[in-house]
């Protein structure tokens, strides 16, 4: 399938990837059916989706099944006057029908807004109007659509809310005629009709940012995206037609399709799906064991609480290759994991603007703790608050170079939706800021800092919290932690620390614990970092896609 898009499709080292990626890109791309349409007629009966969930239910469809599929839903949609361009929220967890309905609303060319279940009224009202949206899809979970009803005064747009059936139940009042049921009504769809064809700059899909340092921002990308996550799957995940591949992250985020859509088919893997309510590191593993899963991505966090079990009950011996991306990776973590595995974390660097930016691929040994070295379709590099490039060694602001809309690489996104200025703030001088702080090694490895916004100046230092965290990470009593400054009369501001400890420490926790935890910052890491502030908590604030809102902790610390 990839040589369909790619002049050279294996690479053996880093300079070769480097000069030789390059894409042959069709003139009205679209995914659903330049690559899944495809497969279908290629290798119908080959496996795409293993789907089970936490009650055991399994389903497992081949791509010639999920063609016929989503031609179905994307009929539904059309008798329910979705059509190009229509900005279409999904609200579905991990249900099946959320990757029948994403490759349906690509057949209908509209725009697609992923979106986490666990969203207010608030939530809800913001986005609908900030996007124009149309249709919601969503579960018919009874918290999601009460939200959804109580939005619908304030979000004029809105025409249709599609429920898809699974045992839930339905709560709130909605208008005659705009609610419909998903299950009740495919089946009675007309034949479907494909619409006229995109153009690849066409928005296909807007994610809202996670808001850690703010209200979400509208990313709007192209459809052209989707190929650009090609590179995600084959490359960085380094998947093959054999591969089983699993990617833990919500529906509702960017992760999602980074790990369990575009790259994996493009490499013509099966996509595992546990759909589960609430996260348990025995169950994952199991499941894990059980289908004999053989590509593994997640967060640290996911990891963070895996390397926690006895990893000798479970037989994890089909496990060929794990990623991470999502939050940077503290070395401890990394270290820990290969001692009980065998096996080598591959970490990856991107945000909701961009793919895969900065990555470890097959070919590289991987440094624990970096992000590795940046992917061949994009053009990156490390500034200096005056524009100026870093040299190696020195701390900069991670930057893409892109002219303009019309000369930007494929994976990049094309604006803040509606917010030009947000999009000239963020997109000048012939580059796109990230807002992320790194520095580079002399083998050309990145190592992350932290945000822009989160850098500590203490006492004429500049700390990034990453390197604190990382230190604190390796004592055994810390499960989580955030490292943020507090406002200080004589250094500016003091580090502190804000812990999870684990299970077993939580009855230590105090001022014994606080002296100890400093003194183990100091040895791993200079002295002038240890946190002067240690606060002990049972969980991090975090962001709808899992990310510590250091933000939140900040504004807590300046109201005391």
């Amino acid at each position: 399938m990839i040589e369909r898009f790619l002049k050279q499709t294996t690479f053996t080292s880093n300079e070769d990837y480097r000069e030789h990626l390059e894409f042959i890109i069709p003139e009205h791309f679209n995914f659903a059916y330049d690559v899944m349409d495809a497969w279908a007629e290629e290798a119908p009966e080959k496996l795409a989706i293993l789907w089970t969930n936490d009650e055991g239910v399994e389903r497992r469809t081949t791509y010639g099944q999920l063609k016929a599929e989503t031609d179905q839903a994307a009929a539904y949609m059309q008798s329910l006057g979705i059509g190009k361009g229509d900005p279409v929220m999904l609200i579905l967890k991990r249900r099946y029908e959320w990757w029948v309905a994403m490759l349906a609303l690509h057949k209908l060319a509209a725009v697609i807004i992923p979106a986490t279940h666990m969203l207010t009224k608030h939530d809800i009202v913001y986005r609908n109007t900030r996007a124009s949206v149309k249709a919601i899809i969503c579960v018919d979970d009874a918290y999601v659509t009460q939200q959804i009803s109580l939005a619908l005064p304030e979000s004029p747009t809105v025409e249709k809310v599609v429920v898809v059936e699974g045992g839930g139940s339905v709560s709130g009042s909605f208008p005659a005629g705009m609610l419909h049921h998903w299950h009740a009504e495919i089946a009675n769809a007309p034949a479907f009709q494909r619409p006229e064809p995109n153009d690849n700059s066409d928005t296909m899909l807007m994610y809202f940012t996670s808001g850690t340092s703010g209200e979400p921002k509208m990313v709007a990308h192209d459809f052209l995206y989707a190929m650009g996550h090609l590179s995600t799957g084959v490359f960085w995940h380094n998947l093959h037609e054999g591969s089983l591949h699993l990617t833990v992250a919500d529906t509702g985020w960017g992760k999602a399709v980074w790990g369990k859509f575009y790259g994996q088919w493009f490499a013509g893997a099966t996509v595992f799906v546990y759909d589960h309510e609430k996260f348990d590191a025995d169950s994952l593993l199991r499941q894990m064991e059980k289908y004999r899963v053989t590509s593994f991505c997640a967060p640290p966090t996911i990891y963070r609480f895996m390397i926690r079990e006895d990893l000798s009950r479970y037989d994890l011996s089909a496990l060929e290759y794990c990623t991470t991306a999502g939050e940077a990776l503290n070395p401890a973590v990394f270290e820990k994991f290969l001692e009980k595995t065998g096996i080598r974390m591959m970490e990856g660097f991107g945000q909701t603007e961009t793919t895969m930016t900065l990555g470890t691929f097959p070919w590289m040994t991987p440094k624990p703790g970096s992000m590795g070295m940046p992917n061949a379709q994009y053009d990156v590099d490390l500034i200096k608050p005056d524009g100026t490039p870093c040299e190696d060694g020195e701390k900069g602001e991670i930057v893409i170079k892109a002219k303009d809309l019309d000369n930007k690489p494929i994976g990049l996104f094309k604006e803040y939706y509606r917010d030009a200025e947000l999009t000239r703030e963020a997109w000048h001088d012939g580059y796109y800021h990230t807002g992320d702080m790194a520095w580079r090694d002399e083998d050309g490895y990145y190592w992350f800092e932290g945000r822009i916004d989160d850098v500590i100046k203490s006492s004429g230092y500049r700390i990034g919290p990453f390197e604190v965290e990382s230190a604190l990470m390796t004592h055994p009593a810390v499960v989580e932690c955030a490292i943020t400054g507090v406002p200080d009369d004589v250094r500016g501001m003091v580090v502190k620390a804000t812990v999870v400890l684990g299970r077993e420490w939580k009855d230590k926790a105090g001022d014994a614990l606080i002296k100890e935890l400093q003194q183990h910052v100091k040895r791993e890491t200079a002295p002038y970092k240890y946190p002067r502030i240690i606060e002990f908590v049972d969980e991090l604030p975090k962001t709808i896609s899992g990310k510590i809102r250091r933000v939140e902790i900040r504004n807590k610390d300046k109201k005391q």
